[in-house]
């Protein structure tokens, strides 16, 4: 159990709840907790999961790794957000991706099987975390679908403007920052990352936009700085 379950309420999962209604449905609900080193796998791809994750310190990487070791992040999460629960939800679905700690981080488990099982008393909270857990869901199918659009880009060019398109959007900004360095943008775009710096920079230099390592200016046309 937390000693300060306050924590929690930067969630999107617990949105809505005070701190009394959190500590009654921790009570309801099978939860335990675990620090995790940078790097150290918190789910390993090829293995059923029963739980999902809430970040309660650090982030996590989602990637997906080929037969030959190449690897793809899927993935950035960082305090507050979720994962694992596409996979905990689908009756023992072995797990095709590997999560990772991307920092020094603690984990809050919680039984997939009790979010969606009322307890005896039907408390109100919990069909606040049911209403929570399915719009979490839709988001991310949201942000499935924007990864799928910028992969069906046939060119690294198209793809990367694509993710800088979508991500200037979010941020209702041309400057805006993006939570990859340059291997991880590589990675997320499946591209070969000295293929994805050449590209970056002849963008660059016919004024497609302008970027100090994260952080990325887009030009609202082509040359216009």
């Amino acid at each position: 159990m937390l000693t300060d379950p306050s924590v929690l309420l930067s969630s999107p999962l617990f949105q809505g709840l005070s701190t009394k209604d959190t500590i009654s449905l921790l009570q309801c609900i099978s939860v335990n907790r675990k620090k995790f080193s940078q790097g150290e796998v918190i789910f390993l791809s090829g293995e059923p999961i029963n739980r999902i994750g809430v970040i309660l310190q650090g982030s996590i990487t989602i990637i997906k790794e080929d037969f030959s070791g190449n690897r793809s992040i899927l993935a950035e999460f960082v305090k507050g957000n979720i994962f694992g629960e596409a996979f905990a939800f689908s009756n023992n679905e072995k797990l095709s991706v590997t999560a990772i700690s991307a920092s020094e981080s603690e984990i809050l488990f919680i039984d997939a099987n009790r979010i969606f099982t009322f307890c005896a008393s039907a408390c109100p909270y919990h069909s606040r975390l049911i209403e929570n857990m399915l719009k979490i869901i839709a988001k991310k199918n949201i942000v499935l679908n924007e990864k799928i659009d910028v992969l069906s880009k046939r060119t690294i060019r198209n793809r990367l403007l694509s993710f800088l398109q979508i991500q200037s959007q979010k941020n209702d900004s041309n400057h805006f920052s993006i939570p990859f360095n340059r291997q991880e943008l590589a990675d997320y775009l499946c591209v070969d990352r000295s293929a994805l710096s050449n590209e970056m920079s002849k963008l660059q230099n016919e004024g497609f936009f302008s970027v100090s390592k994260n952080e990325f200016t887009i030009y609202s046309s082509k040359g216009n700085k």
